[in-house]
């Protein structure tokens, strides 16, 4: 078994960072395999490098170890855009000119699992018209759902204690697989990652289960293997929503400063028992 943590250094970690990481890092150990570190750093705008060391001193103080160096998205470009071009000479991908200001503006953009799905108003644009385009407009890059799944064919997926799950990526429309401000989303990048760092249980939590079906649609485009997935409850706060990074008082550094012993706090998480004022929900 081998399975992993992938924190993005934005913010820092919380309550819920660590459920997620004890079970996986847990999960790992308990089976005699390996737990790694990936740090999610490609958002350019947000990612900050004092981040990355608060988490992984986070985990520490947790007493969670993991295995070989940290994978570092930022170091992982090469990948993604060899991964882009495939689908690029296979047809399953076309620029994407609007902004979302003029998706929002769409009355034909109904909501699916992710939001609001993108009308394909750039699906149609005629090859000259995006070549010319591409040369001096901002642009993504989005899957052409439809063509995609006319070669992937009926998508299954398993979910840990549940059996077989049935994709449906068509819910999501045409997602983004790179945008104008970084070189692949988190779909595209955590699917690769995965496959390539030999990922066989993914452990995260519950609000990703729509997720899966698109990663599922990309590994059978890209010929990855599928892992095991287990999508887990959220820590939510008092107010009954799940916590967010900026939630200082659910923060590990709030909570090592206020004298929590980490490795108690970890075993407590591992047995579901949470600080009091917080809960576990599924969305």
């Amino acid at each position: 078994m081998l399975t992993r943590f992938a924190p993005s250094p934005t913010g820092e970690l919380h309550l819920g960072h660590a459920y997620s990481a004890v079970l996986a890092h847990d999960a790992a150990r308990g089976a005699g395999g390996k737990f790694l570190i990936r740090i999610d750093d490609i958002d350019g705008s947000r990612s900050r490098e004092d981040y990355v060391g608060a988490s992984l001193a986070d985990l520490a103080w947790l007493g969670i170890d993991w295995d070989g160096d940290p994978v570092r998205q930022s170091a992982r470009l090469g990948a993604y855009a060899a991964a882009l071009d495939n689908l690029r000479a296979r047809g399953l991908v076309y620029p994407c000119f609007c902004t979302r200001a003029d998706i929002a503006a769409s009355l034909s953009a109904p909501h699916g699992p992710s939001g609001a799905i993108y009308p394909g108003t750039c699906r149609g644009l005629s090859e000259i018209e995006r070549t010319r385009r591409l040369a001096d407009e901002p642009h993504c890059w989005r899957l052409d759902t439809a063509r995609a799944l006319a070669e992937s064919g009926d998508l299954q997926w398993e979910e840990a204690g549940q059996g077989l799950r049935s994709a449906d990526p068509a819910a999501h429309g045409d997602i983004v697989l790179a945008r104008k401000d970084a070189p692949a989303s988190y779909h595209l990048a955590s699917t690769l990652d995965d496959a390539d760092m030999g990922v066989t249980h993914v452990v995260r939590g519950a609000d990703l289960i729509a997720s899966t079906d698109v990663h599922r649609l990309l590994q059978a485009l890209l010929d990855l293997p599928t892992p095991l997935y287990r999508h887990h409850a959220l820590v939510c706060g008092a107010d009954g929503k799940r916590l967010a990074k900026r939630d200082a008082a659910a923060s590990l550094a709030s909570l090592r400063a206020a004298g929590i012993d980490g490795p108690t706090l970890a075993a407590d998480l591992a047995a579901g028992r949470l600080p009091a004022g917080y809960s576990l929900q599924n969305p």
